[in-house]
């Protein structure tokens, strides 16, 4: 297979396949004689296997270690597991954070008229040391 087809079967772009090789993710391909890239199915599952992690948030050093230990047979799903509960961790953190911005933004635009006039609590918060 061709670039193109990977891209389209593995729903990852051209332009981050080649960015994932050239980072060391995903092998290099063997080429052609004429210098065009060759994929193999293996290839194809082992992108959306990436693809799927990127989806659910995993960094591409998380995403390294996790490609390492499907690799390895021999790996003990604790270690996988325990990579897993670590990303869950940060998301609950991002997440806390996150509700904590926007009951904040809540407050001020609850508190912000809206009118013609140029008093904003709003802007007010925005201007007051935290």
């Amino acid at each position: 297979m061709n670039i193109g087809e990977v891209a389209k079967s593995s729903s990852v772009s051209t332009k981050m396949i080649r960015h994932y090789e050239s980072i060391g993710l995903i092998r290099t391909s063997p080429r052609t004689l004429s210098g065009y890239r060759q994929y193999h199915d293996r290839d194809v599952h082992l992108l959306r296997f990436i693809r799927r992690a990127r989806d659910l948030g995993f960094s591409l050093e998380q995403i390294r270690q996790l490609v390492s230990l499907w690799d390895d047979p021999e790996r003990a799903s604790a270690d996988v597991k325990r990579l897993a509960q670590s990303h869950i961790a940060d998301l609950d953190q991002r997440i806390a954070a996150l509700t904590d911005m926007r009951d904040t933004l809540v407050t001020l635009a609850t508190s912000c008229q809206g009118d013609h006039r140029p008093d904003c609590p709003i802007l007010h918060g925005l201007a007051a040391a935290s």
